[in-house]
């Protein structure tokens, strides 16, 4: 039945994305947390645990562009069963890992899996969601993966107290199962297409689309992309931001631990904390970053909230190295977590902006500039504490890197589309 009021269904959409998010954080941080115990029994040292944690990095790089390019192509509904459902395969089979080359192997699957993903959930929503909302969308997007994140640690460490780590993994891979059969039968790639839309919803998304190019990529808009300073600048920001991010993923539980003396008991919290503040990050991110929009203009509710946040965690990063007290030391580098979320909106709303009927690939474009810093950013903290014996230098670097991701919002508009009809 047809109703003159906004059904709202997309706000269903976003509760499916919130819950796609929550699970690939579950998974991808799962490993930080057992990380001790596989090295232990896989008889692995800190730089093979770097390469593991990086294999997922490389893989997810490498296939995001293609994966995106994908979902643009033949839809997300689709796309996003198919991804879901490869990377819980892999989570449990991490189990089954027996040696180094193997655990290699099997995270490296999980990173092709996985890859897509989120370009995919950014393109949902530039079909979903009016463009004065998608800000919030992708704010609320991420509450989910960071909530999940910031709570695995303490999940983790209290099932670690009564099942072996490999079980772990078996569990967590079974839960996006579930999430597949869900998303399959009840999503529909537009809102145009699902019977539980109404007209005015309707509507109230088509008016709120860009007139978008109908064009495909091909080799000569790939180079107009290529070229594009938005594009460039949005990547190498996204490299910093994803560098420092992977730290906190990966290594913050062993720093905690080993550099600044912190028991399980306060571990669990303190590894997750960045994380949960992520969360404010994400959900008052993504408002503010529309708020603003609405009144000073689009380029300012992007940019201006973008580089503020960056600046901020540079500043807590570096006082947090700095620090000698560890509770303090543990909570300022948190922070620095909640500043990097809190430009997310905005980030992923400017690949909207710009890429228009092309979201998901120029979103996968510049995840794959920060899957190249995550994957990095492990390999360097641990070569870096294997060479100078010290935690400072890495992060030191982390803060001076985001110094350079806040610089790049200068070269960034929202305002002017990579392709023009």
């Amino acid at each position: 039945m047809t109703t003159l009021h906004d059904s709202r269904v997309r706000y269903r959409v976003l509760a499916f994305g919130v819950c796609l998010a929550a699970i690939t954080y579950l998974d991808r941080v799962c490993i930080s947390v057992t990380a001790k115990d596989i090295m232990r029994d896989l008889a692995l040292s800190r730089i093979q645990m770097s390469f593991v944690f990086s294999a997922f990095s490389l893989a997810y790089a490498a296939f995001e562009i293609p994966t995106g390019w994908w979902g643009d192509r033949i839809g997300t509904r689709r796309v996003l069963s198919r991804i879901v459902a490869w990377w819980s395969s892999f989570t449990m089979a991490t189990a089954a890992a027996f040696s180094y080359p193997s655990l290699l192997a099997v995270r490296f699957l999980f990173g092709v899996g996985e890859a897509g993903a989120w370009p995919n959930a950014a393109r949902t929503f530039s079909r979903w969601f009016p463009a004065s909302e998608r800000g919030t969308a992708q704010g609320i997007f991420f509450i989910g993966a960071h909530l999940a994140g910031g709570l695995t640690p303490l999940l983790v460490t209290a099932m670690l107290r009564n099942m072996h780590w490999r079980q772990v993994f078996l569990s967590f891979g079974a839960i996006g199962f579930a999430w597949v059969v869900a998303w399959y039968r009840w999503f529909r790639d537009d809102p145009s297409e699902h019977p539980s839309v109404s007209p005015a919803e309707l509507r109230k998304i088509q008016q709120g689309r860009r007139v978008e190019s109908a064009h495909s990529l091909g080799g000569g808009q790939w180079k107009i992309a290529l070229r594009n300073r938005n594009l460039i600048a949005l990547c190498v920001m996204y490299f910093t931001q994803s560098y420092g991010f992977y730290f906190f993923i990966t290594w913050l539980p062993t720093y905690l631990e080993k550099e600044r003396g912190f028991t399980a008991s306060k571990l669990g919290l303190l590894a997750g904390l960045p994380l949960l503040l992520s969360v404010l990050g994400d959900l008052f991110g993504g408002i503010t970053t529309d708020a603003v929009g609405r009144r000073f203009g689009l380029r300012a509710g992007r940019c201006a909230v973008g580089a503020g946040s960056f600046l901020g965690a540079a500043a807590v990063m570096l006082a947090g190295t700095a620090a000698s007290d560890p509770l303090v030391a543990a909570v300022l580098i948190a922070f620095s977590g909640l500043f990097t979320a809190f430009p997310l909106g905005a980030c992923w709303g400017a690949c909207i902006d710009i890429g228009g009927n092309h979201a998901g690939v120029i979103s996968a474009a510049m995840n794959t500039a920060g899957q190249i810093g995550g994957m990095l950013s492990p390999i360097i903290v641990a070569t870096v504490v294997e060479k100078l014996a010290s935690w400072s230098a890495p992060l030191y670097l982390t803060g001076a890197l985001y110094l350079v991701g806040a610089s790049c919002w200068w070269f960034i508009d929202p305002r002017k589309p990579i392709w023009k009809d």
